[in-house]
């Protein structure tokens, strides 16, 4: 015998889940009443570093970690505060960054000119291009006895080594930039009546830029590892020089700070860089990840 299975008469239920006088709860999912809040990205990013201070601080507590090796967290609190408060490290500071300063400027004004140069033209590439690839296979710390003997051991050598850290780098992606413009576009520019410095205006150097923004990243973070070696040129004043004198009398505390100061000011200029690409490239949207 055939049984016949209707759908229950539901044509009674009121607004307020009532059915013919009898309530009717209503049945919601187990997920549904609880939401899931994530900490914010800053908070994730600073576990990992909190982490490692900590197992050094237990390290060093536990005398696993001695001293004379490395300093702990406190210790180094503690002499970074010594530092600060005698005017020792914000002056050091002021020294580097203007070094830094000034060969980032200077390297960055060649590397740039010699990419435009070799870039946008073919007579220029053949001129340039190949004795910049050849320069550049040439480790420039290296060169650091010769810009001794040709500068001499004052400032000019440590600006020298941070300039041609930058200008390498920014020369290889601003020319990689520009020949990575899409013939299309320049095609459409042609179309609209451009002609050749309209093309490189508004078409050729826009389209270089996130290139030479990446270029940017590269030399920043060329420039203070250029700025170690150079200040240890024979440097009477800088973090360097903090270094080397820490250095002499085994003060690893002293040598921690001044290489988290090398890391922080490191930080900070790539900071600078990514704001800058988000105002300079409001025009390229990009993947952010999921």
């Amino acid at each position: 015998m055939a049984v016949d299975h209707a759908p229950p008469d539901v044509s009674g239920l009121s607004d307020d889940g009532v059915v013919a006088g009898v309530e009717v709860e209503a049945v919601l999912p187990a997920t549904a009443g609880r939401r899931r809040v994530a900490p914010p990205r800053w908070a994730r990013r600073t576990v990992g570093p909190l982490l490692l201070l900590g197992v050094w601080q237990v390290l060093s507590a536990t005398g696993y970690l001695h001293p004379d090796v490395l300093a702990s967290p406190g210790t180094i609190a503690r002499a970074a505060g010594g530092l600060v408060a005698d005017g020792t490290l914000p002056a050091a500071m002021g020294v580097s960054l203007q070094r830094v300063a000034v060969g980032l400027l200077s390297g960055g004004v060649a590397g740039i000119a010699l990419a435009l140069v070799s870039g946008l033209s073919r007579l220029g590439e053949d001129l340039v291009d190949a004795t910049v690839q050849m320069l550049r296979t040439v480790p420039w710390v290296g060169l650091i006895p010769l810009l001794i003997i040709w500068l001499g051991i004052g400032e000019a050598p440590k600006v020298a080594l941070i300039a041609l850290g930058v200008a390498f780098h920014l020369y290889l992606n601003v020319y990689a930039g520009i020949r990575g413009v899409d013939a299309q576009l320049v095609e459409a520019g042609q179309s609209l009546g451009l002609g050749r410095w309209g093309l490189i205006r508004h078409v050729v150097l826009p389209g270089a830029l996130p290139g030479a923004m990446t270029g940017l990243r590269y030399s920043l973070a060329t420039a203070w590892l250029a700025l170690v070696f150079g200040e240890s040129i024979n440097a009477d004043a800088g973090i360097g020089f903090l270094m080397n004198q820490a250095r002499e009398f085994f003060r690893t505390d002293v040598i921690v700070v001044c290489l988290v100061v090398y890391a922080l000011l490191g930080l900070l200029a790539d900071a600078v860089v990514r704001t800058l690409e988000r105002l300079l490239l409001q025009w390229r949207p990009t993947f952010t990840g999921q």
